[in-house]
């Protein structure tokens, strides 16, 4: 019996948009942005600072030293947030929905110190925090691991007190639903953007 559902963020929760982070990146003068920048899982010093290697003013260091000018952290965050194209309303209404319905709810994201100061800040665009929605918070460039390595799920499981049989995994991430799979964890994966507040029963109730 499910009785804990794992979330991914971008994507699931609020719908990303990568090819405009790829604009805002290269307004601040990441000219080869494009290739820099991944929708699911970062590569190189994004990639670093998803996973923990480096930190926010590492990577703020290193960006400025490739677009060839001194970048402000506000700058960096601009970048960043291009990935967040909407938070849809029904999807914090679910999120309460299934909160109140019994369900634990735990979020499991690729993300960084500059998405997540957002996150924390105005998540809800009312001054609301993401810990607000959520029971847990398992966030990659924290517990230095990131998705789809199986030791972040199996983190996740062993901090949760759960059998993998007793979760529900949501992801846009065809790979990352894949190795949720494979540890025993049902699945979901919807598109980026798609309405998931009502299939989502489909896989609760299988």
């Amino acid at each position: 019996m499910i009785r804990t559902i794992i979330f991914d963020l971008g994507g699931v929760i609020i719908t990303i948009d990568q090819p405009q982070a790829v604009r805002n990146f290269q307004e601040i003068g990441l000219k080869d942005a494009a290739m820099l920048l991944d929708p699911y899982t970062q590569q190189g010093i994004f990639g670093d600072l998803e996973e923990g290697l480096i930190s926010d003013e590492d990577f703020r260091r290193e960006l400025s030293r490739m677009v060839g000018r001194e970048l402000t952290w506000e700058e960096c965050q601009y970048g960043w947030l291009g990935y967040r194209k909407e938070l849809p309303p029904r999807n914090l209404e679910a999120l309460r929905r299934l909160r109140e319905e019994g369900y634990r709810l735990v979020l499991l994201s690729n993300t960084n110190g500059y998405m997540q100061r957002w996150a924390e800040t105005d998540f809800d665009g009312k001054g609301g925090s993401i810990a607000d929605y959520f029971d847990a918070l398992y966030r990659s460039y924290e517990v230095k691991l990131m998705k789809p390595d199986p030791k972040f799920f199996q983190l996740a499981l062993e901090r949760e007190g759960l059998r993998p049989e007793e979760a529900l995994f949501v992801d846009d991430g065809q790979r990352n639903v894949e190795v949720a799979e494979g540890l025993g964890i049902k699945g979901y994966c919807p598109e980026n953007g798609a309405d998931w507040t009502q299939d989502i029963y489909k896989y609760l109730r299988s």
